[in-house]
């Protein structure tokens, strides 16, 4: 038998259902291993708390009322509130924090079973690409400890916003985590560290009681080691919230659906060439790779995007390549011809969003307040400047210009109209595939601090997920093998609207016949 900390989600849920071990056997073990955490990935620690999550799931797996995923650990990203952990959001301004009640996603994935590890780091509010914008320190990527001739360790980011979360699963801290993804930071960090994520489409997952960032396309998601993981967990965080999030999608399921969640699609067998039969009526799936992202060069004379580097184009093509093999339809004919625009469109929306967003962290309230100020009006100032990290407040400052009298017309609202353009690019795309596949970053994973202090650079690799986060669509990262100084590279799956099960399927399928998404870094 495995080490229970190597078990994926579904080998912890079936040796826990047939009591190979306990739920407090497995908690004991990540807590212990969460102790030895060298990656800064988690922010919050209770273990009184997760061992008496475990002895109640101990007690309903004895009873026989157990839940699908009952004994299963994970850790939660610190931007959902929880009330037996500290939610920081990852902000001095919401230092020591204690919510009064669980984020809905929290809530059902203790309603399945799971027992909670945690409070993992993040970039401030989920602003970033490196988790390096942390109130409390840099995350850095379990596959970094690479030596220099000198012997010197090089550490190197494991993506954002979600790192703490990617680094955890990697580091097999937890079996499982969740992430949000707003404009890659499930995907990106996924990539970096070698692991699985998907964000849903926009609305699967409730966002009640996720710290908001920007409204309109933050999206909750799992992060783990497989597809078929990830579909265990996105069956119980998904579901209509209907009184508590505005946004949330009221979709009835199917049989198949209500018996297996999103793994019911994991379970159809079409033998060697899975993907041969898995497309619309029995025909072969088609996949669709865009002629802007995988050239050496992107035509665009402005620079906005540059072409991926080989060690990562050649992860994707061998991985495409598989697929075929698998039965599937490659088709490089397919365009996104605004998708160079997703960059500037991107960051006005969010920037926009978050300004009005985190109008609320005045020091009122909660959180931290000022302890010297003149007047109301000060103390808004100083405790804003005090609490807040230099990308919030740079966003907030852009966010406010744009909705400014004199510039709404001239960039958000253009903004919006280019974001409506490029979803209209992924719709005539998706007339002539079922699938589009291609990188999830143009780079591997960067050395900590090499692009601290320049965040256009930041921006910039956000360029391949930013597209179908802006149009709402489901998407999800999966490992495809080792590029540059032995970092990994991820392959970026996206679907069209309420298409995760035949992402999930698409993904399940390469790993059966791969072993990229078992790897892991050196001495975990």
């Amino acid at each position: 038998m495995a080490d229970l900390h190597d078990m994926t989600v579904a080998q912890l849920a079936a040796g826990l259902q047939k009591k190979d071990f306990s739920a407090v056997e497995v908690a004991t073990r990540f807590l212990a291993r969460m102790g030895r955490d060298q990656h800064n990935a988690f922010l919050d620690i209770n273990s009184e708390v997760t061992l008496a999550q475990a002895q109640a799931s101990d007690a309903k797996i004895a009873a026989g009322t157990s839940g699908p995923l009952e004994g299963v650990p994970i850790a939660h990203k610190d931007i959902f509130v929880t009330k037996d952990f500290a939610t920081t959001a990852g902000s001095k301004i919401l230092k020591d924090y204690r919510s009064p009640f669980d984020a809905t996603v929290v809530a059902k994935l203790r309603e399945a079973g799971m027992v909670t590890l945690g409070k993992l780091n993040c970039d401030e509010f989920a602003m970033g690409s490196a988790n390096e914008n942390s109130a409390y320190g840099a995350v850095t990527n379990p596959w970094s400890f690479i030596a220099d001739p000198k012997g010197q360790i090089k550490n190197y980011v494991p993506g954002g916003s979600s790192g703490g979360s990617a680094a955890a699963v990697a580091a097999r801290l937890a079996p499982a985590a969740t992430g949000t993804d707003t404009g890659g930071s499930i995907r990106q960090p996924a990539a970096f560290c070698g692991i699985t994520g998907i964000k849903p489409t926009y609305g699967r997952a409730s966002r009640y009681g996720m710290v908001a960032f920007a409204s309109s396309l933050d999206q909750a998601g799992p992060m783990a080691r497989s597809a078929e993981d990830c579909a265990l967990l996105l069956s119980a965080m998904c579901g209509p919230d209907l009184d508590r999030d505005s946004t949330s999608l009221n979709l009835a399921q199917t049989e198949d659906e209500k018996k297996f969640g999103f793994s019911h699609l994991l379970r159809i067998d079409h033998g060697d060439k899975p993907l041969a039969k898995a497309g619309k009526d029995g025909r072969p799936l088609r996949i669709g790779v865009p002629q802007q992202w995988l050239t050496n060069q992107i035509g665009n004379p402005r620079g906005v995007m540059d072409g991926c580097e080989s060690n990562v184009r050649e992860r994707i093509w061998e991985a495409v390549t598989k697929l075929a093999y698998l039965g599937a339809e490659i088709s490089s004919l397919i365009s996104l011809p605004n998708a160079q625009l997703s960059i500037p469109a991107y960051y006005i929306v969010c920037a926009a969003e978050a300004s009005s967003n985190l109008s609320r962290f005045d020091g009122v309230k909660f959180g931290h307040r000022a302890k010297e100020f003149s007047d109301l009006a000060d103390m808004y100032q100083r405790t804003r400047s005090e609490g807040f990290g230099d990308e919030v407040k740079r966003r907030i400052i852009i966010g406010s210009y744009v909705l400014s009298h004199g510039y709404y017309d001239a960039y958000y609202l253009q903004a919006q109209k280019i974001r409506r353009m490029i979803a209209e690019d992924f719709q005539k795309a998706f007339e002539s595939c079922d699938v589009i596949a291609g990188p999830v970053a143009p780079t591997t994973a960067w050395k900590l601090g090499d692009k601290a202090d320049d965040p256009v650079a930041n921006y910039l690799a956000d360029i391949f997920t930013l597209p179908a986060s802006l149009a709402g669509l489901p998407c999800m990262s999966i490992p495809v093998g080792l590029g540059d100084m032995g970092m990994p590279v991820g392959m970026q799956l996206i679907g069209n609207y309420l298409q995760e099960a035949q992402l999930l399927n698409v993904a399940h399928r390469f790993q059966q016949v791969t072993d990229f998404h078992s790897a892991k870094p050196e001495g975990v």
